[in-house]
């Protein structure tokens, strides 16, 4: 209530950005609380109590992550995030594979995560030879296509398991019963998929597997990387330091934050059906209360394989950039946060090959565990109202409505 001297604040924008990040789950945040303050010890220092009790809850949290994808809890390193995750999974395979094994070739597709598209290309330029594959228009990988390219010397493949623009799910226990039988290590970015459909390593065949934590309602400034032990994966460590984390990744552990970490996946593990079938629900809802509403509005990618939460749509006649600026009182994004700052259109867009107007008018909505039937009603409004006043601006009318 306003007490007439403090000025009305503007009521909070509907949440549509939910493959950006996750609010911190109020559960996960409580359980990280005491940490900060009481249990606040050294997870390292085994020396006394107080260090011990941190390691203690450390190591409970690595096992909650691990049990998420299938995993053991030695598997587990943590890190500050999928992007380090990513950097040390594609650089550190790359460089141990050739300096022990002389395998320099590195497969990978043209709509990864920024991350993951650059450290290929960082190690093309230590002279490593980089193959990134195009997608089709589903956003799907060409299974034959990347079996043709794979060689004897080719140390690792690169596959996100959701893509985080488009939300397409990757089919990744085809790619490792192409890579596992040729003694090829397979990396995955799931960044958008851990805690949002079931993942299992030894299923997928997948010898890395990359996790972030604001991802899945969890704190942010922490990840974890599986690393495979049978068979045997060894990386080369990004940076050097008191040898933590299996030597691979040096520096104390933010205890606080592996134990945010752990409990968001707890949750995740019980509660992801119940919360897929919900998501799913709102998005067909969404979806439809749209279509019905604006013209000349398309589904970028396939519209079976993706995540529950996860829509990317193009408006004919409207640019993203124009849209977003416009879109008051709603949260959406063009793509990735990583790379917002640039303003031309979406390069995961542009890959799947679609006309001009779908790769310059994309838009994300990411659905997420706190989003509401209210909420998803009053954003297609507010949604509808925004495309048609630009396109009366500009002139346009739209075509006939294009959903996939």
């Amino acid at each position: 209530m306003n007490d007439g001297n403090l000025p009305n604040r503007p009521a909070r924008p509907i949440y549509l950005d939910y493959q950006s990040t996750t609010p911190t789950d109020p559960r996960v945040l409580e359980v990280m609380l005491p940490l900060f303050t009481e249990q606040f010890g050294n997870p390292h220092s085994d020396e006394h109590e107080l260090g011990r009790r941190a390691a203690a809850a450390v190591e409970q949290a690595r096992g909650e992550v691990a049990s998420l994808i299938g995993a053991e809890a030695r598997e587990l390193i943590f890190t500050s995030g999928a992007t380090e995750s990513n950097n040390l999974a594609i650089k550190g395979a790359a460089r141990f594979r050739r300096a022990h094994e002389g395998r320099s070739h590195l497969v990978t597709l043209a709509t990864e995560h920024k991350c993951v598209l650059e450290s290929a290309k960082a190690l093309g330029r230590e002279g490593f030879e980089v193959e990134i594959l195009p997608v089709g228009q589903d956003g799907l990988v060409d299974l034959d296509r990347l079996a043709a390219s794979l060689r004897e010397d080719t140390a690792l493949v690169s596959v996100m398991a959701v893509n985080n623009e488009i939300g397409i799910v990757q089919p990744l226990a085809e790619i490792g019963a192409l890579t596992r039988p040729r003694g090829i290590w397979l990396h995955s970015d799931a960044a958008q998929a851990a805690g949002k459909i079931p993942l299992d390593v030894d299923a997928l065949q997948v010898d890395l597997l990359s996790i972030s934590g604001h991802k899945l309602y969890g704190p942010k400034g922490i990840g974890a990387l599986y690393v495979r032990r049978r068979p045997r994966v060894r990386l080369e460590p990004l940076f050097d330091g008191g040898g933590q984390e299996r030597g691979l990744r040096s520096g104390t552990l933010p205890a606080p934050l592996c134990v945010g970490l752990g409990e968001a996946c707890r949750l995740a593990g019980l509660e992801m059906a119940e919360e897929a079938e919900r998501l799913t629900v709102l998005r067909a809802r969404f979806l439809a209360e749209l279509t019905a509403r604006v013209p000349g509005v398309a589904l970028n990618g396939d519209a079976e394989r993706r995540i529950p939460g996860n829509l990317n749509l193009s408006f004919e006649g409207v640019e993203t950039q124009e849209l977003i600026d416009h879109l008051v009182g709603v949260a959406a994004s063009s793509g990735s946060a990583c790379s917002s700052a640039a303003i031309e259109p979406s390069y995961v867009v542009q890959a799947l090959g679609l006309p001009d107007w779908r790769t310059r008018g994309a838009l994300r909505i990411g659905l997420g565990r706190f989003s509401t039937g209210g909420e998803i009603d009053r954003a297609v409004g507010i949604l509808a109202e925004t495309v048609a006043s630009l396109r009366a601006r500009r002139g346009a009318g739209g075509g006939e409505t294009a959903a996939e």
